[in-house]
């Protein structure tokens, strides 16, 4: 069903040199619906990070609706599942769980199961080389990659569906797949950490560094972190004392006790 499924995928392209320099290496990401074949957001950037797919997924889910799934490879743009437990899930990921959006990957070193989002990649590129002048910075490869998509999308009969029609054809053709309930879907981690002069730890979550509080007398402390998606326990790796537990508030980047770890400012006079 059109929305059962989006792939995304980053290629490289390099812009055209211009005044007898060389031209720079950029990424462009897109999101493709696998039913369809319809692209649902492409976009141009230096570098794509993990934040650029956020931005990307959602102004496509504005557009189209939230998916039932999405399919990318292992790169740590999309995913953390390589990344040793470090982090947690990243920005991408924990939209994913929050809208109930069930997250798959492709096995690693098998590129072959995002193949319909790498074909089309394909496709761009050879529509971008027949073009007279081959573009000389970002913004002229977006607008050329806007004109692309209108055509792929609504002009050009796909090959592969049947009977042969364009993607946004095919695309509103059928009712849209929803997706699920990812609550219980929860993710954990242990993370082993020493507490700094003013006894504090560091978090990564969502993409994001936060700080935590657990008191300037455990300043230097070895601690192990029990991390269970908000939820966070900061114990005493050496007598398993538990020093703090708390429910992470992710619009506060420092999640203090009251008032910053360390002594008190002495008062003046």
């Amino acid at each position: 069903m059109p929305n059962e499924c989006w792939q995304s995928d980053v290629t490289h392209y390099e812009l055209a040199g211009r005044a007898g320099r060389p031209g720079r290496q950029v990424e462009i990401l897109t999101f493709l619906d696998d039913h369809s074949r319809a692209v649902m957001d492409m976009s141009c950037h230096e570098h794509v990070t993990a934040k650029t797919v956020l931005g990307a997924f959602r102004r496509a889910v504005q557009r189209h609706g939230i998916p039932a799934s999405t399919l990318t490879d292992n790169g740590m743009v999309f995913t953390t599942r390589f990344a040793g437990g470090r982090g947690g899930r990243n920005s991408f990921e924990a939209e994913l769980r929050r809208l109930g959006v069930r997250q798959k990957n492709s096995r690693p070193s098998h590129p072959q199961t995002c193949g319909k989002v790498e074909r089309l990649q394909q496709t761009l590129k050879k529509w971008l080389a027949a073009k007279p002048r081959q573009p000389t910075s970002l913004e002229t490869l977006q607008r050329l990659c806007d004109g692309f998509v209108e055509e792929y999308n609504s002009t050009r009969p796909h090959s592969s569906l049947r009977p042969e029609r364009p993607p946004a054809v095919a695309y509103l053709a059928r009712p849209k797949a929803t997706p699920g309930d990812r609550t219980d879907d929860v993710h954990l981690r242990v993370r082993r950490d020493r507490a700094d002069s003013r006894g504090k730890v560091t978090l990564r979550l969502h993409g994001r560094l936060y700080g935590i509080a657990i008191g300037s007398q455990w300043a230097r402390t070895r601690v192990i972190l029990l991390v269970d998606d908000l939820h966070v326990r900061v114990i005493d790796a050496t007598t398993g004392e538990l020093l703090r537990e708390l429910t992470m508030d992710l619009s506060k980047r420092y999640q203090g006790t009251g008032r910053p770890p360390g002594p008190r400012p002495k008062s003046k006079g």
